[in-house]
């Protein structure tokens, strides 16, 4: 099991990892080194071929507050020390997103501000029916930044973003599920319906299911050009692996495959 100070992440299955935001004093709200140990956890968990799923939560019945206000006089003290800050949540941000495994956010409880960021970098959101979401930077005088205007706008589209940053309500669960931010609303264990969400997919190859997330992020990040030839590499490595070889014989056989992601 991986462990750091502020996060921590289990294997309830070898092949999905649970990450866990573990700050339940402050409703999971993100401090500078709960953003570091994000970053450092997903990293790590990108190169564990026997990882098929990652499921991101919060402890204690909170997904997350988003970021911890209280520690700002210190760690965003000035510019410089902002800016540090900012790159750090950025890497978390960027961390997530580039995970080559699905995951999915496990949300109940408060998903608020940096929170709905961090949801919003996973491939999915889970959400309990009694869970609540919102952005309220507008009441603190703040402007969400680009890049987190961008993971909401492609998400939610145009005219939900504007309602959710416009007015920082708080939106129940339904509300969620009908603006497109959560893709399934569920009354049950919120990380046990996370993983049962993710499990169909976790059968299938994972080199496909890498090239299929990065050929989509690219193009909605408009970037697809500039990654067109790690996109043409990650192709053939996919058309080179045992992983093809058995999803064909499979096909052939009328037998499920069985993917070992080489």
């Amino acid at each position: 099991m991986l462990t750091q100070s502020e996060v921590f992440v289990s294997r309830p299955d070898p092949a999905v990892a649970v990450v866990t935001i573990d700050r339940p004093a402050r409703r999971n709200a993100l401090n500078l080194r709960a953003w570091r140990d994000l970053a450092g956890n997903f990293r790590a968990l990108a190169a564990m071929r026997e990882v098929r799923l990652v499921i991101l939560t919060g402890a204690a019945g909170h997904f997350c507050a988003g970021a911890d206000i209280s520690e700002f006089a210190q760690a965003r003290a000035d510019s410089a020390s902002g800016a540090v800050y900012d790159r750090e949540v950025a890497a978390a941000y960027e961390a997530i997103r580039a995970l080559p495994q699905p995951s999915v956010a496990a949300i109940a409880g408060s998903c608020v501000g940096g929170g709905c960021a961090i949801a919003l970098c996973c491939d999915f959101r889970v959400m309990h029916q009694g869970a609540r979401f919102g952005i309220p930077a507008t009441k603190l005088g703040t402007i969400y930044a680009i890049e987190e205007c961008r993971f909401l706008l492609s998400i939610v589209g145009l005219a939900n973003a504007k309602r959710i940053l416009y007015g920082s309500e708080l939106f129940v669960a339904a509300a969620a599920r009908d603006m497109g931010f959560a893709d399934a609303v569920v009354d049950g264990e919120v990380v046990e319906s996370a993983i049962a969400f993710g499990a169909g997919m976790m059968a299938n190859a994972p080199l496909a299911i890498t090239g299929a997330k990065l050929i989509l992020q690219s193009l909605a990040g408009t970037d697809v050009e500039r990654r067109r030839s790690e996109i043409e590499a990650l192709t053939r490595q996919a058309l080179d692996s045992a992983d093809y070889r058995e999803g064909a014989a499979a096909f052939l056989e009328k037998r499920p495959a069985r993917f070992t992601g080489s």
